[in-house]
């Protein structure tokens, strides 16, 4: 039997959307160039540039719990055609979550570690690996983010 096969982009064709400049590329010159498949859609980068067309340097995949808990803005949880939504970034950024105790645990996450955070600015010297509260908080993101 025959059928189609589905093909990996070639690395000029592959695009990614931006919230304010609609699609961009990954620059020629970047390590990722080449790269063409990510496990995740989602991209962090450092350097934006327009030439021919926009593009993106020192760019890294970035998987979706840390895009969850260390991303800006505040996390909000929708309930979508049944299915619970994690949203970012005012609902440009969504996620479905498995359940709705799995978003309201992510957001919980998210907000312990922006105190936490908030905490250490407040008090540089405090150590977060040696209080109990910061060492549970770190933890469980550790755990997260390697088991996903």
């Amino acid at each position: 039997s025959t059928g189609a096969v589905k093909m990996q982009p070639k690395a000029e064709e592959l695009k990614f959307v931006t919230k304010n400049d609609g699609y961009v590329h990954i620059h020629p010159s970047s390590v990722n160039y080449q790269t063409r498949h990510f496990e995740s859609p989602y991209l962090v980068y450092h350097e934006k540039i327009k030439t021919s067309r926009v593009f993106i340097r020192d760019c890294s995949m970035v998987s979706v719990y840390p895009l969850v808990l260390l991303g800006g803005g505040q996390v909000h949880i929708q309930l979508q055609k049944g299915k619970f939504v994690i949203s970012l970034d005012d609902g440009w950024i969504q996620f479905v979550a498995a359940s709705h105790q799995v978003a309201e645990l992510v957001k919980e996450l998210r907000c312990e570690l922006d105190q936490l955070l908030q905490d250490k600015i407040k008090n540089p010297s405090m150590d977060l690996c040696m209080c109990p509260r910061g060492s549970r908080i770190i933890g469980m993101i550790v755990k997260l983010v390697t088991t996903q």
